[in-house]
């Protein structure tokens, strides 16, 4: 069986606002990654930078989004960082997440599932690393609009 990362968070703003932190770039820059080049349509780009004067590593690169629902559901392929690059990057077909939207009494609720890891002892490392760098950008995004940007 696969492991599926599966986070969710309540977040203190709008559904409209949600979606819009994980679709125009200049409010990605402010949690998740260094640069974005992010064309919020189905089949659109969905490329984050961490270290933009390196595109080709520490990047989501080529990949798209997949599915796209306006203020429900963003669904795009994913790339890992340049240790797992080898391996992961060259998978086919490549990691996916998926992040629903919905209203919630305190803003709006969040689910973020990412899937398609393999199995394999390296394949579990990248699945961790990734685990742990999804938890830390949704800290970072809860904390940002907690403070209002």
């Amino acid at each position: 069986m696969d492991n599926v990362i599966h986070q969710s968070r309540v977040l203190p703003c709008s559904v409209t606002q949600a979606f819009a932190c994980f679709t125009q770039n200049a409010l990605l820059t402010r949690w998740l990654t260094a640069d974005a080049n992010v064309s919020a349509e189905t089949g659109g780009a969905y490329e984050l930078f961490w270290q933009p004067d390196e595109r080709e590593n520490n990047s989501t690169i080529g990949c798209k989004i997949t599915a796209l629902c306006e203020n429900q559901l963003l669904a795009f392929e994913w790339k890992s960082p340049v240790q797992f690059k080898a391996f992961a990057n060259q998978a086919d077909p490549l990691t996916h997440v998926v992040v629903s939207f919905a209203e919630h009494t305190s803003g709006s609720q969040i689910h973020l599932v990412h899937s398609g890891w393999r199995s394999s002892e390296n394949w579990l490392a990248a699945y961790q690393w990734q685990e742990n760098a999804w938890q830390l950008g949704l800290d970072n995004l809860v904390k940002l609009l907690e403070e209002g940007q």
